[in-house]
């Protein structure tokens, strides 16, 4: 056989890469396919590519990776169907605010027809309606016209992923535009990114004096304060305020700060606690339905509210001061305005006792589950990444018990869908290859992307499958039960996870009962490649307690009047 060849043709992958260099982006996650295979040839031989089995759990894995990493993740896919199943992803990036970009094939470009899907003739793979389903899934969508074009078409797409607020971009690339463009034939630069908000003095001025004079104050983070932890812990303390979070605000300021009491509004201490105070700064946050009890969580009178989108601001809360901007920028502002706060230690000292009591009844409630999230946190650095599946463990203490040092290791479905957890787990693996990271999952939501598995096995990433098998879609189980639904579409057939596990030749361990998790939970550390963890919920000792997911299900008198 000759040998291959050590140059090669220059395409618009040759463009991709050289872009994503530009940016310091490294890795790209994808599925390959005739409508992408200049793309996956350039980065596979130039950067790396990490092969995924589907485009949805590509996308996901970007997505874990631009979280883990602070940075981009880029998922190359394929046209048509391709796009479609990624986009349920997308869905999920977008309500993250995640910084993703998605290039998609195309067919080729003398067919796509300015007036579509009028003019559309069925060219195969064609779906005439494509960039409208982009459009709708991604912060920024656009579609390559001109081979001169990729470079300036990818450097605005990137742009509009870093402009705040921060979201995912859609490009779709013809699959002959991939073969003719090339870096020598690109059109000059001209990407400007949108400048910074101009902050509002007289609003910070405001704001400052209500919180100098607040002696009972709080403040609640949202994923939108992500930059400015530094100012929100040196504000709090300074103020004496406790900190509550939404989900994606975890870990702003370390769990372990006495002042953080956490994801935890909804529970009656910190309800009652809420009662009390007399001022709540929110920070990037929306005020998420299952996060204030379908709305019905009363916040204080005195409301400041810091975000990016103006229309943020009072839509689910009236806020008595509304600041637009970047959190780092408004939070500086503010600790220049704000010397020291009014309240007493009396004050911080029940945020403490309050934030402890929450710990400790959920810790008796859940049994058996409390000897595994304290192993977790013992046991994993704290640059691991935790990336939690949508399953019992996770709603019901790993939203809020396991303790979360750094934002960037706190990666969940934000918008609630189930199956994405184990690929974004590999992506934030691949943007931390010198730690661990675990993936925490149910049956249910593992066998939503079995195939990812094989993916895990072929990168060799250092993940830990931490599975908890509980034969089927148990949150939905007992929401059927407390409700007198009949159990329907809950109780799944499951596969035998050793021998799947050994098909994949992934290192494999059960545990069963009390004292088991902390001995395999070393051994998965220290082998340093893909480990698959079956935890048998059965074995669980003390039995947790249920958990029923905080869904309003309306009576039957609130439609048309009661049911004969």
């Amino acid at each position: 056989m000759s040998e291959p060849s050590t140059t090669h043709r220059r395409t618009g992958g040759d463009v991709l890469v050289e872009v994503m260099r530009r940016h310091g982006i490294t890795t790209a996650f994808g599925v390959v396919s005739i409508h992408n295979l200049p793309l996956v040839e350039a980065v596979d031989r130039d950067l790396s590519f990490v092969e995924m089995r589907h485009e949805a759990a590509a996308v996901n894995a970007a997505d874990g990776y631009a979280r883990a990493s602070g940075g981009i993740g880029v998922a190359l896919t394929s046209t048509g169907t391709g796009a479609g199943n990624a986009a349920g992803s997308m869905v999920e990036a977008l309500t993250a605010g995640s910084r993703v970009l998605h290039i998609t094939g195309q067919i080729e470009s003398e067919y796509l027809a300015p007036g579509r899907p009028a003019t559309s003739r069925g060219v195969i793979h064609e779906f005439p309606a494509q960039p409208e389903m982009l459009a709708a899934v991604s912060a920024h969508s656009t579609t390559i016209r001109d081979a001169k074009d990729v470079a300036a078409e990818l450097e605005s797409a990137i742009a509009a992923i870093r402009t705040a607020p921060s979201g995912p971009a859609s490009v779709e690339w013809p699959t002959d535009l991939q073969y003719l463009a090339s870096p020598e034939s690109q059109r000059p630069l001209d990407v400007t990114s949108n400048p910074r908000v101009e902050l509002d003095t007289a609003a910070l001025d405001r704001a400052a004096v209500r919180l100098q004079d607040s002696t009972r104050p709080l403040i609640w983070l949202g994923g939108g304060a992500a930059d400015a932890g530094e100012a929100i812990a040196e504000l709090a303390h300074r103020l004496g305020a406790g900190i509550l979070t939404s989900n994606s605000g975890r870990g702003i300021v370390p769990e372990t700060d006495p002042l953080v009491i956490g994801n935890f509004a909804t529970t009656p201490p910190v309800r009652e606690l809420i009662s009390s105070a007399d001022l709540l700064l929110a920070v990037g946050t929306h005020f998420r339905s299952n996060e204030t009890a379908s709305y019905s969580l009363k916040l204080p009178d005195e409301l400041i509210q810091v975000d990016i989108e103006p229309d943020t601001i009072g839509r689910v809360y009236p806020a008595t001061v509304g600041i637009v901007g970047e959190a780092v920028d408004v939070l500086h502002g503010l600790a220049e305005r704000v010397t020291a706060g009014r309240a007493g230690s009396d004050w911080s000292t029940r945020v403490t006792e309050v934030r402890d009591r929450v710990r400790a009844d959920l810790t008796s409630y859940i049994g058996g589950y409390a000897e595994i999230c304290t192993s977790l946190r013992a046991a994993l650095p704290e640059r691991s990444v935790i990336a939690r599946d949508v399953t019992i463990p996770s709603s019901q203490w790993g939203n809020r018990l396991l303790p979360i040092l750094d934002r960037t290791t706190n990666i969940f479905p934000l918008g609630g869908g189930i199956g994405q957890g184990l690929a974004m787990g590999i992506g934030a693996a691949h943007a931390r290859p010198d730690v661990p990271t675990l993936v925490m999952a149910g049956d249910g939501g593992l066998a939503v992307h079995l195939g990812e598995l094989a993916s895990l096995a072929g990168s060799g990433a250092h993940v830990i499958v931490l599975l908890f098998n509980d034969g089927g879609y148990g949150v939905l189980r007992n929401m059927q039960e407390k409700n007198g639904f009949r159990r329907s579409g809950v109780d799944l057939h499951t596969p035998r996870f050793d021998l799947l596990a050994a098909s994949m030749d992934i290192r494999y361990q059960l545990v069963q009962g009390p004292g088991t998790i902390v001995g395999a939970l070393q051994d998965a550390i220290a082998h340093r490649g893909p480990t698959f963890i079956e935890v048998d919920v059965e074995a669980l000792d003390p039995a947790p307690g249920p958990f029923v997911p905080p869904v309003h299900v309306p009576a039957a008198e609130s439609h048309d009047g009661p049911r004969s």
